[in-house]
C-alpha cells in the first residue's frame, strides 16, 4: 500500500509563502525587463527622430508590440513584450538587452565578464548572480569566481597565439573601445580587430591595449597576427577614420581597400554644426550611404557640400577629406552593405558595457580587463 506523506500546517504554510515570493519575484523581474527594453526603444526613437524619408515621413516609428516571448530564467519563467520598430528607409533595430530569438537568460560565462566591466567586485558575485540567476548560482563563491577568472586569463593568453594560418578573412572591423573600468592611464584603449569570413561567420581577431588608438600600437596588434599566420589581406577593411589603423594597415598589408565608418562620420560632421541645422544635415547624410546606387549617393554628396560648404566649411572639409573611402562599400555586394557601412559589428557587440561618458573608476587590472572584454566577444559572437 503507497504511504501517505502528512504534511504539517506548518511546512504548507512555508511553501506557499515561498511559491508566493518567488511569484512576487518573477513578476518584479518581468517588470523590471519590460521597463528596460521599453525605455531602450524610446531612446532609439528619440534618437533618430529626425530621420526623414523621401517623402518627409518620419523613417522610424512605433508599430505595437512582437507577440509575448517566454524567457526561461532562474527564477521561473518571464513573459516580456518586445515593442515593434518600423523602418521605413530599410534599417533595421535590434535590442541589445533582448536581441532577436533569445529565450533564456545570459549564461554565467557571459554574465561574469560583463558585470565585471560594470565594475562588480569579486565578492559581490555570488550575491549578483543568485538576484539574475536563481539559487542554481549560490555555489559560485568568491574564491570560485576567483578560479574563473584566472582560468580565463590564460585562455585568453593562449588565444593570442593561436595558429592563424588556415583563415582568410574577407572583411575586417577595427576600432578603440573605452571601458568603465580602471586601466593604466597611459594604455587606456582596447583595440579590437574582428573579421568576416566568406561564409558571413565574424570571429575576434584580436583584442589587446593600445596607446590612445597610435598608428604603433595598431602596427604590433598586426604584426603578431602576421606571426601567428594570418598573411592574407582582406578585401575590405573598415574603420573610423582617426584610426592609426589605416598607416599601420597599408605598411604591414599593403594597399587594402578602405571603408569610413559612416556612424563615426556622422557624429564629426555634425559636431562641426549647429544644432539648428543638424536635422536637414544628418537627412542628406543619411540619403549618402542609404542610397541604392553610388550615383545617387554621390548626388547627396554633392547637395551636402554645395548647402554647407560656404557657412560650415569645417563640417564640409570633414567630409570632402574622407571622400574616397566612404563609398567603398558599393563596389561589394548590396547584401553586405548594411555591415560594411560602419564599425555596428564591433559597436554592437560591447554595446552592453561599452563606456559612453566619462571614464570613472572601478574594478580591473589590465590583464584582466583584457580577458573580460575577450570572453565576453567570443560569447556574444556564439
Amino acid at each position: 500500500m503507497k504511504e501517505t506523506k502528512v504534511i504539517s500546517l506548518e511546512e504548507r504554510a512555508q511553501d506557499e509563502a515561498k511559491s508566493y515570493l518567488e511569484k512576487l519575484l518573477s513578476e518584479g523581474a518581468r517588470k523590471l525587463l519590460q521597463r528596460a527594453i521599453e525605455n531602450e526603444v524610446v531612446e532609439y526613437l528619440e534618437t533618430n527622430r529626425e530621420r526623414r524619408t523621401e517623402a518627409g515621413q518620419r523613417a522610424i516609428v512605433r508599430n505595437g508590440y512582437h507577440p509575448e516571448r517566454e524567457l526561461v530564467t532562474g527564477i521561473g519563467p518571464i513573459k516580456v513584450q518586445q515593442p515593434r520598430i518600423r523602418h521605413r528607409d530599410g534599417q533595421k533595430f535590434s535590442s541589445a538587452i533582448l536581441p532577436p530569438y533569445l529565450r533564456r537568460v545570459p549564461s554565467i560565462d557571459a554574465l561574469i565578464p560583463a558585470l565585471y566591466l560594470k565594475g562588480i567586485s569579486t565578492g559581490d558575485f555570488t550575491e549578483a548572480l543568485v538576484a539574475i540567476l536563481g539559487e542554481r548560482a549560490s555555489g559560485l563563491s568568491a574564491t570560485n569566481v576567483v578560479r574563473l577568472k584566472a582560468g580565463w586569463e590564460e585562455e585568453y593568453k593562449a588565444w593570442c597565439k593561436r595558429d592563424l594560418s588556415a583563415k582568410a578573412y574577407v572583411y575586417w572591423w577595427a576600432d578603440g573601445i573605452y571601458f568603465n573600468v580602471r586601466l593604466d592611464e597611459e594604455r587606456s584603449c582596447v583595440l579590437v580587430l574582428m573579421g568576416a569570413l566568406a561564409d558571413g561567420t565574424k570571429e575576434l581577431l584580436a583584442v589587446v591595449d593600445g596607446y590612445r588608438e597610435s598608428t604603433q600600437s595598431w602596427r604590433e596588434l598586426l604584426q603578431q597576427l602576421k606571426r601567428h599566420g594570418l598573411t592574407v589581406a582582406p578585401k575590405l577593411a573598415i574603420g573610423d577614420g582617426s584610426l592609426g589603423f589605416w598607416l599601420a594597415l597599408q605598411e604591414e598589408y599593403g594597399p587594402v581597400p578602405q571603408q569610413r565608418c559612416w556612424v563615426h562620420k556622422t557624429a564629426n560632421i555634425l559636431d562641426k554644426m549647429p544644432k539648428s541645422v543638424q536635422g536637414r544635415a544628418k537627412e542628406l547624410i543619411h540619403e549618402m550611404y542609404l542610397s541604392p546606387t553610388r550615383k545617387a549617393a554621390l548626388e547627396a554628396y554633392d547637395q551636402f557640400i554645395a548647402s554647407y560648404q560656404a557657412k560650415y566649411p569645417k563640417a564640409a572639409e570633414c567630409l570632402e577629406k574622407d571622400k574616397e573611402w566612404l563609398f567603398t562599400f558599393y563596389d561589394f555586394p548590396a547584401q553586405h552593405w548594411s555591415h560594411l557601412r560602419t564599425t555596428n559589428p564591433i559597436e554592437s557587440t560591447f554595446a552592453t558595457v561599452r563606456l559612453r561618458t566619462q571614464r570613472t573608476k572601478g574594478c580591473g587590472s589590465r590583464i584582466a580587463t583584457l580577458t573580460m572584454v575577450f570572453k565576453l566577444g567570443l560569447v556574444l559572437l556564439c
